[in-house]
């Protein structure tokens, strides 16, 4: 099982390490969480240098990928070689983004007639690639979700596990993580969030 999170120059190191994070909290053989970028290494907005662990085609093939954001997503998505690079399928992946990731998802064509989540800044900017931004956390219609500020990250990580590995493992990696004294109620609130889309999957199998 491979999930890549995509993770590009400029990248917002809470979006793209928190999933990382939570993600990883799964111990099961063959389970791999990996940075995917275009380039060997790749720097964050406020100058945090990663190595990639995997490429855009390692990650066209994942079983799941979220679309980090980052302070260069508009010049990402003008990049048409760099796009063409990113053969996502919903019909085969799971696919996930945050924050600005939506509109990299946006401009794959992978949002027509779906609404998403982005964060504020961004907001404009997806509406103007033709796709209606919801005023709430986490979103998910079939094998596509998108998650609005940097702290939803881990509802974004929670979903891919709940899809994969089911609700416990995501409550688990949630309790995990989640701060002390806190842990109970920052679980059922990250599930809340979810929960309504998983349901909906498992109304529809």
């Amino acid at each position: 099982m491979h999930i890549a999170i995509l993770t590009f120059e400029g990248f917002n190191e809470l979006d793209s390490l928190i999933a990382l994070g939570v993600l990883n909290r799964v111990k099961k053989p063959g389970w791999r969480v990996s940075i995917a970028s275009p380039a060997a290494r790749v720097r964050s907005m406020n100058g945090v240098v990663l190595e990639a662990q995997a490429s855009l085609r390692e990650a066209s093939a994942a079983d799941a990928v979220i679309v980090g954001s980052g302070m260069l997503t508009r010049e990402i998505v003008a990049d048409t070689e760099l796009m063409a690079q990113l053969q996502l399928d919903p019909a085969k992946q799971l696919l996930g983004a945050q924050c600005s990731g939506t509109l990299v998802l946006a401009r794959l064509g992978l949002l027509d007639g779906v609404p998403a989540c982005t964060d504020l800044t961004t907001k404009p900017w997806v509406e103007e690639a033709g796709v209606d931004v919801l005023n709430q956390p986490f979103f998910a219609r079939g094998n596509v979700a998108t998650a609005g500020g940097c702290l939803a990250s881990p509802y974004l990580a929670a979903w891919i596990i709940a899809r994969l590995e089911g609700t416990e493992a995501a409550e688990s990696a949630l309790h995990y993580v989640a701060p002390v004294g806190e842990k109970e109620d920052y679980v059922a609130r990250a599930m809340r969030n979810i929960m309504p889309y998983l349901n909906e999957k498992l109304a529809a199998a």
